[in-house]
């Protein structure tokens, strides 16, 4: 599974690399007439055909006006908005702090009724207390060098958390074991930490699975990912945040996350790798 790039985000760039090009064509026109019009040179406009180098909101505009297409630029201009969304710096979606970052996610979480979610570093937000969740915000917003709004960003995932128990939602949650043993905030916050995830994990609509650590496992730990229906998934990288929408790979992590699902443990199994956590902090 690559998690560099991603073949939607590609995917969007050469079909509105295509849609322009078309434009070209049924407008009687040539690379070299439609660079002309504009005032390109003509290796931009072959550039742009060809998804060699996205265009900006003015470029498609003057391509549209060129091929007297004006009506279709809007539309072409949110079709590229869509393929630059599918992957995210960090410090880009984080420019204007984390608490922003955090409420863009809502409308996702508010319109799905099936999540699975799958963590290999961090407790996943939905199920985070307050003081582990300040914890990991605050380590970020540190090393990112962002600047200082975590208790409002703390506020606006605790926020987010409703979702966990209002309306006819069903919650999946895989975490490998190691997620159990990252000191996080140190003793006290995972203290609490775990024993919020007994408490969570005892919900009739949310499944807790553990990954053990074992040394003979044939699926070997991945990203970080979750899964809102089956419509879209999103990516945390070290890097950047990836949204994929493309069916094909939206059914792969789906498919990661049955196999992973396959070799996790639940009910008192899970709770006994919890509790025995719990035993050494205690």
């Amino acid at each position: 599974m690559a998690v560099s790039a991603s073949s939607s985000a590609q995917e969007a760039r050469q079909a509105l690399a295509k849609r322009l090009a078309d434009l070209c064509r049924d407008a009687g026109l040539t690379g070299l007439d439609l660079a002309e019009r504009c005032g390109w040179s003509r290796s931009k406009s072959s550039r742009i055909m060809n998804a060699r180098t996205p265009p900006s909101a003015d470029d498609i505009r003057a391509w549209c006006q060129a091929c007297g297409a004006e009506d279709q630029a809007e539309g072409l201009i949110a079709s590229l908005r869509t393929a630059e969304g599918m992957w995210v710096e960090w410090r880009r979606m984080e420019r204007a702090g984390l608490k922003r970052a955090q409420e863009a996610r809502l409308p996702m979480y508010q319109r799905t009724r099936r999540f699975r979610s799958y963590s290999s570093w961090l407790v996943p937000g939905m199920m985070q207390t307050q003081p582990y969740t300040t914890a990991a915000l605050r380590a970020i917003q540190r090393r990112r060098g962002l600047v200082d709004d975590v208790a409002d960003a703390v506020a606006a995932r605790m926020e987010r958390q409703r979702v966990l128990y209002e309306g006819d939602r069903r919650f999946a949650f895989l975490v490998e074991e190691s997620v159990l043993r990252a000191g996080v905030g140190g003793p006290e916050v995972m203290f609490g930490q775990l024993g919020h995830l007994v408490s969570i994990a005892s919900l009739p609509h949310v499944s807790l699975g553990v990954v053990p650590m074992r040394p003979d496992r044939e699926r070997w730990p991945a990203e970080g990912f979750w899964i809102y229906d089956a419509a879209q998934v999103n990516v945390e990288l070290i890097s950047g945040y990836l949204t994929i929408t493309q069916p094909s790979e939206v059914a792969m992590y789906a498919e990661t996350f049955a196999e992973l699902a396959a070799l996790a443990v639940y009910g008192a199994a899970a709770r006994a790798l919890i509790t025995s956590m719990l035993d050494v902090l205690g």
